[in-house]
């Protein structure tokens, strides 16, 4: 349906810098090999399976589900079909400044574990369905409140999906324990390259590292744990789509002696980074 009259829509503020685009899967066709994605982006594969690559990992979406990434993923499109696409840039929507709006930091992005992938059943399917066309109406209507419409959409979007996920991995159940997760996720995020022990995180949460150790306990991973898979899938980023040497990438993820990244590197993978390097 959507394919009949959506190609790649743009909604560009000059001002600020901020980008919209709302696309089908012309837009994913210019991602043939794999490169960063430097948006948020949400991808809606709405009745055929999608097949990507995220990270160098190959992953099969069933339809009917959307998959969340962020702005520091490496992406490749393989194939699907009728396929809406969201890409928004900081600019457009602060992740960061808008988390009490929307409780996303730590679910839908920058969660440091599995991909999101949100499940739809028919109600909510219907419900989305009909946000998309007010989103597509709203980029068709140029006045001076355009942005702000636009922004409240992708609120209202974000939201919903938020409360999806939640809902589908129970997250209800342990309210109290995912604050504290999306939070702690959100700060590994913007500071794993220098900060590697679970202390620097306990104080920022004013925790003891005890207490920060025992919220996780419902969990599968506990907070070193968290911290040590973010900085070897920068690794594995870094040892994949660049050409900087592992003792280049130590430095990068804020290890003074790149010996102690190759231990942690070969702990986690069985492979030291130069290993790894050579496989690919």
């Amino acid at each position: 349906m959507y394919d009949q009259y959506v190609m790649i829509k743009e909604f560009k503020e000059f001002s600020t810098g901020a980008l919209l685009k709302i696309a089908n899967q012309e837009l994913l066709e210019s991602y043939t090999s794999s490169q960063l994605l430097g948006l948020y982006t949400f991808i809606w594969g709405k009745d055929a399976d999608l097949n990507i690559e995220i990270d160098g990992i190959s992953l099969t979406v069933k339809k009917n589900k959307i998959v969340v990434l962020t702005p520091n993923q490496y992406f490749r499109f393989v194939d699907g079909s009728n396929v809406i696409v969201y890409q928004f840039n900081r600019e457009f929507y602060c992740i960061k400044d808008h988390d009490k709006e929307v409780s996303c930091m730590g679910v839908l992005f920058f969660g440091n574990s599995v991909i999101p992938i949100i499940d739809l059943d028919e109600k909510n399917s219907n419900k989305l369905d009909l946000l998309h066309q007010i989103y597509l109406d709203e980029l068709d209507t140029v006045d001076t409140i355009q942005a702000e419409m636009l922004r409240m959409l992708m609120a209202r979007f974000i939201i919903t999906t938020t409360r999806l996920i939640k809902q589908q991995d129970n997250f209800d159940k342990v309210r109290d324990q995912v604050d504290i997760l999306r939070e702690f996720n959100a700060l590994v995020e913007f500071n794993f390259r220098k900060e590697h022990s679970v202390g620097f995180y306990a104080e920022k949460l004013f925790k003891s590292p005890k207490t920060l150790s025992n919220y996780f306990a419902k969990f599968e991973k506990s907070p070193l744990q968290i911290i040590h898979d973010r900085i070897i899938l920068e690794a594995k980023r870094l040892l994949i789509y660049t050409n900087k040497t592992a003792k280049e990438i130590a430095y990068e993820i804020g290890f003074d002696d790149a010996s102690h990244l190759s231990r942690m590197f070969k702990k986690h993978t069985s492979l030291s980074p130069s290993e790894f390097k050579r496989q690919l």
